[in-house]
């Protein structure tokens, strides 16, 4: 019994919850992105990779152009999440939700600018490319060995790794091999969800905006909060292993 809530605590750990919730936050920017423009992916890399292939294919040409640099933009922004995280927020392992703020807030700027706060209809493609740079930096959020532990928009990736924790459920593991991304996958449609809800009674500018205010409401418990438990504990860690060596030094001596 002891070892099976052992089980779930470490499925269940802070980061694990946290990453329900920025899974959410990416369906609702992704729901903020395509429903008020001509139904741009910014979450969807593999359709825009699928358009840029076959828009020619239809005489589309444009459509191609767009896809392509929407994915020039999300690797832009996972390029520079990377580079941030590896030099200027070492410490602060989930400040990658800066940038997509940052990006966010961009992305509307650029929208009033264009079409005003009141303007009805799909947006233009310019604000765009700033979201998707924001959802890029946003799945760098969770790293472990140098490589991203858990895509938070990569949906397929999160079927195939549930597929594959029913599997080991079934050959004798425990539900929390698929449980944590069936939940991870529940939460992106939460998001997605609430998202499409807004978009009811709220204008592409005004959504947009939203999205930035949720974003830094996220930023700021993942910057100052989740990682200062994440320093914490690991100062913690330190802190033991430190008091275990003196004491082993002692014995040495004595």
């Amino acid at each position: 019994m002891s070892s099976t809530i052992s089980r779930k605590r470490e499925g269940f750990d802070s980061e694990t919850r946290l990453s329900w919730v920025l899974a959410a936050l990416a369906g609702l920017i992704g729901a903020v992105a395509f429903t008020h423009s001509a139904g741009y992916f910014v979450t969807f890399m593999t359709g825009n990779t699928e358009r840029a292939a076959l828009a020619y294919f239809r005489d589309q040409p444009w459509l191609a152009i767009t896809a392509v640099l929407l994915l020039t933009a999300f690797v832009g922004g996972v390029v520079v999440a990377s580079l941030c995280r590896r030099h200027l927020w070492v410490a602060h392992p989930h400040g990658p939700t800066v940038l997509t703020t940052l990006s966010l807030a961009a992305a509307t700027t650029d929208c009033i600018a264009t079409h005003g706060w009141s303007a009805t209809g799909d947006l233009s493609f310019e604000p765009i490319p700033f979201v998707a740079f924001g959802i890029g930096a946003l799945n760098t959020s969770f790293v472990k060995d140098g490589e991203v532990s858990t895509p938070l928009s990569y949906v397929t990736g999160t079927l195939v790794k549930m597929g594959q924790g029913i599997e080991r459920h079934i050959s004798g593991g425990s539900a929390t091999a698929w449980l944590g991304y069936v939940l991870l996958y529940v939460s992106f449609i939460i998001g997605a969800t609430i998202g499409g809800s807004i978009s009811l009674v709220a204008n592409g500018s005004q959504m947009l905006a939203i999205a930035t205010i949720v974003c830094t409401l996220t930023a700021g418990y993942t910057y100052f909060h989740a990682d200062h438990r994440v320093l914490l504990n690991g100062s913690d860690r330190g802190r033991r292993s430190r008091l275990s060596l003196q004491r082993m030094v002692r014995k040495k001596s004595s």
